[in-house]
């Protein structure tokens, strides 16, 4: 099946899967990945599918996916546990596989890794991050215009301000930070202290 079928079918299965308004926003992430991609050089057809795809399991309740980690045995941390909106990333990725169908490794890896980052992402994984905090149905966050100029000219830069903002962001409001986004951080906040 070539990709641009699957894109429609997946679009299809997505729009009476989930809400409105989540609806709205895989079809924002999947089409800026999409952009991104093409302005980086990135695979533009496996960009639109992890976008399509990042969210799949954000409208099972918390409860259901922990359910389905510890059935298939994935590893959850404390913070997961505790955090309703890391888990769905692991969750997605399984889905991805199981019910999507879908085998390619750089696909899932952008899945898994969207909410929280990683050091060393790839080039798809950076591209679904970053399209997932500045698609255009994103509130207007502070920074967001230099965020969003900055994902079309230095991903890198961009990734570390937005982990920035976010671990500062999760520390004024007090809520603990995931070790993958405080590796994350530390490993790309070079390239925003020397913007």
């Amino acid at each position: 099946m070539k990709t641009i079928e699957i894109s429609q079918k997946l679009r299809k299965q997505l729009e009476k899967e989930l809400k409105p308004d989540r609806f709205d926003h895989t079809m924002g992430v999947a089409y800026t990945a999409a952009n991104l991609a093409f302005a980086h050089g990135a695979d533009v057809e496996k960009a639109l599918i992890a976008g399509f795809l990042h969210d799949c399991a954000k409208s099972m309740s918390h409860d259901e996916q922990i359910k389905i980690c510890e059935k298939n045995n994935i590893d959850i941390t404390e913070v997961e546990r505790k955090n309703h909106s890391l888990l769905h990333a692991k969750v997605g990725m399984y889905l991805a596989r199981t019910k999507y169908d879908v085998d390619d490794p750089e696909i899932l890896g952008a899945i898994r890794w969207h909410t929280t980052g990683k050091k060393d992402m790839s080039l798809l994984e950076k591209i679904v991050y970053i399209a997932d905090f500045i698609e255009p149905n994103r509130k207007m966050l502070e920074n967001m215009t230099e965020i969003r100029k900055e994902a079309y000219t230095d991903l890198d830069r961009c990734l570390a301000h937005i982990l920035h903002d976010s671990v500062v962001y999760l520390k004024t409001i007090g809520k603990e930070c995931d070790d993958a986004t405080m590796n994350a951080y530390e490993y790309y906040k070079e390239f925003y202290n020397n913007k």
